[in-house]
């Protein structure tokens, strides 16, 4: 017998229900279901090192965020100085107008990393943070 499976509702924007139908469609998947599986465990897997506080890790901490939203700059600017301990260099790239991809080198303490993240993460205007971190 298979494992069972849960069925719970969940509410987005119509947009981005669109984008994902596309998605998955253009990846071959059979279903929607299937496609938000995959989805759901490499999310999980891709934020799990978060759980763990120890440990050195080096990577990339990926900041996409508004240029148009008052404050937000400097207030992006206190966070890396109060991490600049962790920080090898910053790399900013104008991928629109209003938007602007900040690419963070890291090397430090796992919950350095992680705390950093989640600061930039909580910030209103920063439309999303992606990390990508390994053990030398």
């Amino acid at each position: 017998m298979g494992q069972s499976v849960v069925r719970f509702s969940v509410s987005l924007p119509p947009a981005l229900v669109k984008e994902f139908d596309e998605t998955w469609r253009s990846m071959r998947y059979d279903n929607r279901s299937k496609a938000l599986h995959d989805a759901l465990r490499s999310f999980i897997s891709e934020v799990e090192w978060m759980r763990e506080e120890g440990g050195f890790l080096v990577g990339v901490v990926m900041a996409l965020h508004y240029l148009d939203r008052p404050g937000l700059l400097e207030e992006l600017a206190t966070i890396l100085r109060r991490f600049r301990g962790i920080i090898s260099s910053i790399q900013q790239v104008y991928v629109e107008e209003n938007k602007m991809l900040g690419i963070i080198s890291v090397a430090g303490e796992a919950g350095e990393i992680k705390r950093m993240a989640q600061e930039l993460m909580a910030k209103r205007g920063v439309k999303q943070v992606k990390v990508s971190v390994i053990s030398p």
